[in-house]
């Protein structure tokens, strides 16, 4: 196809703009990988490189030698894969029903759960509720109030709407229960928008970190991101406000400690997306054309 010199001036002028909103984008990550595998001395020295001048894995040994960040890392692999088996299983069983044209006041239950998705009770009478409940303080507290997430729960139902009412009948004229058409009809064809929010849920629970501040008080029941967060505010690098390490911290800056967490706690989201991202736009758009 032959372009016209505005077209060329044009592709190349959106060329030069998102190239360098990608590097504005991508060296702040960049940054902090870099400080992470640097020495102390280096790091504190503040100048501008893209590399590390002292190589140095003193960060990563000090934060991988530390028992709470594997703590971290169970309980919040623990409340992912709870959490998603809930999340998942409650919002098919919503979503599914509500798809349909012949569901009993459809449009009322629709209303009623769009209605959550912009009013809640707010932070004191979610508190008082998780302790009337007595799941304060484990790992109940952490995966309950998530279990269903309404945005992403409309966003299933567009996309069952828009598998053909046809399959269904035939497989009604077959004999099939409602499990049968759900389970082996709408699951294996909403493999997108069923990926889609499998990642937005996993990224929720992996980031999320003030329910464990609001409601945990045990250290043995932090999740990961509440830890980096100590790490981050607290400045510690022995980690000594949860219950750390005895070693002098004189060796491994505490720049290059945080860092090195950082990367630690954000590298198994970075290597689970790629293989998800084939699914995430064709979800997004055909979950969100269906009124």
């Amino acid at each position: 196809m032959i372009q016209s010199k505005g077209e060329k001036i044009f592709y190349t002028c959106n060329y030069i703009l998102l190239t360098i909103i990608g590097i504005l984008t991508l060296y702040p990550f960049w940054d902090v990988i870099r400080v992470s595998f640097s020495s102390a001395a280096d790091a504190n020295n503040m100048a501008f490189t893209l590399w590390p001048r002292e190589f140095s894995l003193d960060a990563y040994k000090k934060v991988l030698n530390n028992q709470f960040i594997w703590i971290g890392y169970k309980n919040t692999i623990v409340r992912i894969v709870v959490g998603m088996s809930i999340q998942m299983t409650l919002m098919v069983m919503v979503a599914y029903p509500l798809s349909k044209k012949y569901f009993p006041h459809k449009g009322f239950w629709t209303m009623l759960v769009v209605f959550t998705m912009f009013f809640n009770g707010g932070l004191i009478p979610n508190y008082l509720l998780i302790r009337s409940l007595h799941i304060d303080n484990t790992m109940w507290a952490l995966v309950l109030p998530r279990a269903i997430d309404t945005f992403a729960l409309i966003i299933m139902r567009n996309y069952f709407l828009t598998i053909p009412e046809s399959l269904e009948e035939a497989a009604k004229i077959d004999g099939a229960s409602d499990v049968k058409i759900l389970t082996r009809i709408y699951l294996p064809l909403a493999k997108p928008i069923i990926f889609t929010v499998l990642l937005w849920g996993t990224v929720g629970y992996w980031n999320e970190w003030f329910e464990c501040l609001i409601y945990i008080r045990d250290e043995q029941k932090f999740v990961l991101q509440s830890i980096l967060r100590k790490i981050i505010i607290d400045a510690s690098p022995n980690f000594a406000e949860i219950g750390g390490g005895n070693t002098s911290a004189a060796d491994t800056s505490v720049e290059v400690v945080k860092a090195a967490t950082i990367m630690v706690s954000t590298l198994p989201i970075l290597v689970i997306y790629p293989f998800i991202q084939k699914h995430f736009v064709s979800g997004i758009t055909m979950g969100s054309v269906k009124g």
